[in-house]
């Protein structure tokens, strides 16, 4: 197929890929890898500049907000259904939790990163809450 009538992408590799991009959008996927196990979870982060949408595709995921504070407060799961849109609204804490088989879409603007992104590492109590949910 002619790449300027359609783009066709997939990605079955470990975590956070890029899929799409266009204008000020991407379309990624985010698949299981080794640091979104529930003990490795050290941090949450938050987007400065944009809501985050959460597809999930296939498998299961767990969504956990934190509030939107100037730190995490608390350990909020979601658990995600299959097909629906969750938005994770702009300055707010968040994380994932993915089971070996998950495929999750991710639409936000295209320079997300680290220089619009905050992180806040987890306090004991948040780390050991996320481990009973995992």
């Amino acid at each position: 197929m002619d790449e300027h009538l359609l783009e066709i992408r997939q990605y079955q590799g470990e975590g956070y890929r890029p899929l799409i991009d266009f204008g000020t959008w991407r379309v990624a996927i985010l698949r299981w890898i080794e640091g979104l196990l529930p003990e490795r979870q050290e941090y949450m982060e938050r987007h400065m500049q944009t809501d985050e949408v959460f597809v999930l595709l296939e498998g299961r995921a767990i969504l956990i907000l934190g509030g939107n504070e100037t730190e995490a407060s608390g350990v909020h799961p979601q658990v995600m259904e299959s097909g629906i849109m969750y938005n994770v609204k702009q300055n707010t804490w968040h994380t994932i939790l993915l089971s070996l088989d998950a495929s999750v879409l991710i639409v936000e603007n295209n320079d997300t990163g680290k220089d619009n992104t905050e992180y806040c590492t987890l306090t004991p109590e948040q780390r050991r809450r996320i481990m009973e949910l995992g």
